[in-house]
């Protein structure tokens, strides 16, 4: 990636976090069943929901909802897509990389679903991750196999103008937000 390319995102980083800060603050609103709406389509499908850090929207209300198996992120390495290992509410947990909480045993999954954590996204329906382009390859081998539907969740407030992308990013299918289902 290019030199101006890594500023655009890092700063594109900087607006969309201190966003996600300040909607966090003021609550989930009603994101969380709408998500679980969403999901009732989907019923018996694996999924893959992914565990809330820091000022990250909560997707566990949905996840603990959601008819079928599901399945949290595995950072495997750096430069590898994620695994997923079978997640339910209560299950024993430990702590993965960059902190993730991730189950301490269980099955591995393959999701035809996923939630996906966000920084920021934009009307094209682009996501801005942490910069580790773990779901942009977990997508990208997913979908080479089969259907696979990303859905971004993320506050309202984290839209950005436009998601500085790179041929690898991969687009969501939907988002989600408090406001409601854009899709792509």
């Amino acid at each position: 990636m290019d030199a101006s390319l890594t500023k655009e995102k890092a700063d594109a980083r900087k607006r969309a976090f201190a966003a996600r800060k300040t909607a966090r603050m003021a609550g989930q609103g009603q994101a969380a069943e709408i998500l679980a709406d969403v999901l009732s389509k989907y019923r018996g499908l694996p999924l893959a929901g992914y565990m809330p850090m820091r000022t990250e929207i909560d997707p566990l209300p949905a996840m603990a909802a959601h008819d079928g198996p599901v399945g949290v992120p595995v950072i495997i390495g750096v430069g590898q897509a994620l695994r997923f290992r079978e997640w339910s509410p209560g299950c024993a947990m430990i702590d993965g990389e960059f902190g993730a909480a991730i189950p301490a045993d269980g099955i591995w999954i393959e999701p035809e679903i996923l939630i996906v954590p966000l920084v920021g996204f934009d009307g094209r329906g682009y996501r801005l991750g942490y910069g580790g382009g773990f779901y942009d390859r977990t997508l990208e081998g997913l979908r080479a196999k089969r259907p696979t539907l990303a859905i971004g969740y993320a506050f309202s407030a984290q839209e950005l103008d436009q998601v500085p992308i790179e041929p690898t990013d991969q687009k969501l299918d939907l988002i989600v937000t408090e406001k409601g289902v854009r899709q792509f």
